[in-house]
């Protein structure tokens, strides 16, 4: 099976900069590791084909993950030691970590989109050992585990299918949607 370069680089670089985030909020050096983000997300927006749709799916995720995660630390079920801009809201490279989320969706976990039951599985299974690992390499702390970690399974369990579903209409990587075809004039269509 070959693996196309953008999935792959992808992949990897979704790699590098989640360690960065994780490891830089560990060590009191969150802005490096959300700069690292941001570096990804350029290249990612350079890459797509169409990049308002992935910059789109990316602010909509961003603002999702500081939802959801603000909503965790308000109920004292996570706790980040920095990055913090204000009481009760999720830190800063948390939000990034969501962003570069987005990036992956219509590329390494492209795979997912059209099967909802998949992605509720995956991210009820993948989301609370992301968390799990972020907190064994001290980026953050759930004075509860088992509480917290639930909490993510059955957020993840909805927020993933959700989230595959809102790539799917916001993919800057595949063919233009039919529906945003129809309303390009036709001159433009005929010189494509």
């Amino acid at each position: 099976m070959r693996v196309e370069p953008k999935i792959f680089l992808n992949f990897i670089a979704f790699q590098v900069a989640w360690f960065a985030c994780v490891l830089g909020g560990a060590n009191d050096r969150a802005l490096v590791g959300t700069l690292v983000v941001g570096a990804v997300i350029g290249l990612h927006l350079a890459l797509a084909q169409r990049p308002l749709p992935e910059a789109l799916l990316i602010a909509v995720a961003a603002v999702i993950g500081l939802i959801w995660d603000s909503w965790l630390v308000a109920l004292g079920l996570m706790s980040y030691p920095t990055g913090n801009i204000a009481p009760g809201l999720a830190p800063y490279w948390i939000v990034a970590m969501w962003a570069l989320f987005a990036t992956a969706l219509n590329l390494s976990m492209a795979w997912l989109k059209g099967r909802p039951w998949l992605a509720a599985l995956f991210g009820a299974v993948g989301g609370p050992l992301a968390y799990l690992a972020g907190e064994r390499l001290g980026g953050l702390q759930m004075p509860d585990p088992v509480v917290a970690l639930g909490a993510q399974a059955l957020g993840w369990a909805v927020l993933l299918p959700m989230l595959t579903r809102l790539a799917t209409r916001l993919n800057g990587f595949g063919p233009v949607p039919p529906a945003a075809w129809s309303r390009v004039p036709q001159e433009a269509r005929s010189n494509v």
